[in-house]
């Protein structure tokens, strides 16, 4: 079969820009439910997109962490991403549950959340996880698997769960939405868009967009 020939039709729910409720963020929240009790694979799972040095796109797949006035995510400053958003503080975010035919799309200003708040995160993860953060330059350039596995080994005998510390260079960010589009797929490509956009006076205009 032919990759232009795979196709599916969506038909398991609708959308309509009276159902959804004033905040976007609210919106999604309520949609995260769902996804979650749908048992959705990788439901955190978000393309994070940011804009490089030359000004080319860049994205990757990261975990969402938390929502409250945005959306949170956790990753080394001195990553690829790390390094573009310090220098252009904008990206956009993609959800995509196909097992509820829905995908969200964000676009916003990121900064990075408090020392604090990174603390909490990181010391509630696995002690491996807050190993493999100090084992691993993110995005730079490595002579082979060895090198990893080597440094994890020796932070292991240098490290325990009382002694470790976040490193200076990890830690969070929050995306705060300017827009916000949640897309529900219906039959015949005909599919329902809902456009949350912040206007000047920090409410919310919703709108709806032909697919």
């Amino acid at each position: 079969m032919k990759i232009a020939d795979l196709r599916i039709d969506y038909t398991l729910k609708s959308l309509d820009e009276t159902e959804v409720v004033l905040s976007p963020i609210e919106q999604f929240k309520i949609w995260m439910d769902e996804a979650i009790k749908a048992k959705v694979i990788e439901v955190n799972a978000m393309n994070l997109s940011t804009i490089r040095e030359d000004g080319m796109p860049n994205s990757r797949i990261v975990l969402l962490k938390g929502v409250d006035s945005g959306f949170v995510f956790f990753t080394n400053y001195k990553s690829q991403k790390g390094e573009e958003l310090a220098e252009r503080p904008y990206a956009a975010l993609t959800f995509f549950w196909p097992e509820l035919e829905r995908q969200v799309r964000v676009i916003g200003n990121v900064s990075k959340i408090s020392s604090q708040e990174s603390d909490e995160y990181f010391f509630s993860r696995p002690f491996s996880s807050q190993i493999g953060a100090w084992a691993s330059p993110q995005s730079k350039p490595i002579p082979d698997r060895s090198f990893l596995e080597k440094n994890e080994a020796r932070l292991r005998d240098e490290l325990t769960k009382e002694s470790i510390k976040r490193p200076e260079t990890w830690g969070g960010y929050r995306l705060i939405p300017m827009e916000v589009e949640f897309w529900q797929g219906r039959p015949s490509r005909l599919h329902d868009r809902i456009l949350y956009a912040k206007k000047e006076d920090e409410k919310w205009e919703i709108a709806r967009l032909a697919p």
